[in-house]
């Protein structure tokens, strides 16, 4: 699980099914990856998926600090749900966008 950081509190056992989770969300509902810049990537979620995408962001983040999570709506009602890291962290938000990527094709 390459985007699972060392600094990650999550216990070891609750790591995959985590990950399980975020790879659940990308292939249902992801329409596209984008990645605005190294520190930030934008998954375009279709709306119905803003529930658990919301709740599944709040998980992550109380496990993995760094991580930031922001929503909104584009024009056509689609949820964007940004990802942001420190620097530090852009490794992990690679993997996480290659995961996503790859999920969706």
């Amino acid at each position: 699980m390459a985007w699972v950081p060392e600094s990650c509190t999550l216990p070891k056992e609750g790591q995959s099914l985590r990950v399980a989770e975020f790879d659940a969300l990308f292939a249902e509902a992801l329409v596209r990856v984008e990645r605005p810049t190294p520190v930030r990537a934008r998954l375009v979620l279709g709306t119905a998926a803003e529930p658990a995408a919301r709740e599944l962001a709040a998980r992550e983040t109380s496990c993995c600090s760094f991580f930031t999570f922001a929503f909104e709506h584009d024009e056509t009602g689609r949820l964007l749900m940004d990802v942001a890291v420190p620097e530090m962290h852009v490794p992990v938000l690679d993997a996480l966008v290659d995961r996503a990527a790859g999920a969706r094709t």
